[in-house]
């Protein structure tokens, strides 16, 4: 199957919202088997919408539309498509109904244009949404398969998931299956040349490569007349993945995150850990916070940001800070040592580097960052350099961070278990 996607809103054209939906959609299309040639960004206007309508149709069979679904005059996604589609809107009482009981549950009244969500094509299926107050919908008309989403992220995920998968993965006539292989620590490049005869003799299972911050994700895809068919297909490649890759996969499961694979790891080994940060500022702690139950190891943060708090805190000598700079490895190293000694923990993480735009030099440009970790006394730091702007240096720093720690707790294990 072809689909296509077009994002609906003036406020992503005009960069007001980064349009985060269409990656998304994207990606699970392509974990479904779908394939995505086209995507679109119109913003709220009826005759453009249209023309866009018009273009989809003929070269996709499935066109997916987020955002425009609200309550306003200028959301006219669902009114656009029933034009194009020649079909009436009508009023949908559960619809109603469910945003009725939205407002009473917050002890609010509905306004009078809040009724207009409840407006549906005539004919359409109506797809609850159970983070918000507007339906989504699939029109299926002569035109085309249409299926509109709401905007907002929280809700077109989760409806996405709940309704359009399975109403996905019934249209095709064989069931696909998806696993994905998560690597972190190499590139894209380096990952793509240890697979590229797994690429060059792909039909079924496909594979794709995907890079993010700090890590690659591996798609292993494959279709067959059952899920037991498809899995059996996939079972091989990513064995061979895992002979390949080794530790620098660390996990099989789409929704296991690195934070997440660290966190399981050290519960297993049943280790604490403590962090201290500078150029973070407490990312690293709250990325590790994301993850449910991890007050059961993780102790302490640290937010050390000025040369005075590295030394109080964390007993960082004044003449490491007066010799090499707060950015520097010996700071780093005194960070972590520091933070074991004040938490008790078993594994600690420090951070310190510069973010930018300002405050770099020849010797120390922008985006050097030292990260150190300690794990029982063994102390590993690492210099890194990353690109980009302040947020971008960070949100690498954060994954590097959590990427050492995982190395460094791996390496202890295995002296543990082998006696070395």
């Amino acid at each position: 199957m072809k689909a296509e996607i077009i994002c609906v809103g003036t406020e992503l054209l005009l960069g007001n919202i980064v349009n985060t939906n269409a990656a998304w959609l994207a990606e699970r299309l392509a974990g479904l088997g779908v394939s995505c040639f086209y995507q679109t960004v119109v913003g709220d206007n009826r005759e453009r919408l249209l023309e866009t309508l018009g273009i989809a149709a003929k070269r996709s069979e499935i066109i997916l539309l987020s955002g425009g679904l609200g309550p306003t005059q200028d959301d006219m996604t669902k009114e656009t498509v029933a034009e194009f589609c020649k079909k009436k809107l009508v009023m949908d009482d559960k619809s109603r109904a469910h945003i009725e009981e939205y407002f009473a549950a917050r002890g609010m009244k509905p306004s009078e244009n809040n009724w207009k969500q409840a407006m549906v094509p005539e004919g359409c299926r109506v797809l609850d949404n159970h983070n918000g107050t507007a339906p989504g919908m699939v029109v299926e008309s002569a035109k085309g398969r249409f299926i509109l989403l709401p905007g907002p992220p929280e809700e077109l995920h989760l409806m996405f998931e709940e309704s359009v998968a399975p109403y996905l993965k019934a249209l095709s006539p064989n069931v696909i299956l998806s696993q994905t292989v998560k690597t972190c620590g190499l590139s894209e490049s380096a990952v793509e040349e240890q697979i590229r005869d797994l690429i060059d003799k792909q039909s079924n299972p496909t594979i794709a490569t995907y890079a993010k911050t700090g890590e690659v994700h591996i798609r292993v895809t494959a279709g067959g007349e059952t899920a037991k068919e498809a899995g059996k297909l996939i079972k091989p490649l990513v064995k061979e993945l895992k002979n390949r890759f080794g530790n620098d996969i660390y996990t099989t499961e789409d929704e296991v995150t690195l934070e997440k694979a660290l966190a399981d790891l050290l519960t297993s080994a049943e280790l604490t850990i403590s962090c201290a940060e500078s150029c973070t500022g407490g990312l690293v702690s709250a990325t590790l916070i994301n993850v449910p139950g991890i007050s059961e190891l993780y102790k302490a943060g640290f937010v050390t940001y000025s040369n005075k708090a590295k030394r109080r805190l964390l007993g960082v000598k004044k003449g490491t800070l007066q010799k090499y700079g707060a950015v520097s490895s010996q700071t780093a190293e005194e960070m972590v040592k520091g933070l074991l000694a004040e938490t008790k923990t078993d594994v600690g993480i420090a951070v310190t580097g510069i973010a930018g735009p300002d405050g770099g030099t020849k010797e120390k440009p922008v985006g050097l960052v030292y990260i150190s970790c300690n794990v029982k006394g063994k102390i590993t730091v690492k210099e890194c350099h990353f690109k980009g702007d302040r947020e971008k240096v960070r949100r690498s720093s954060v994954t590097a961070a959590l990427m050492l720690a995982r190395s460094c707790v791996l390496e202890y294990l295995s002296k543990v278990t082998f006696g070395k």
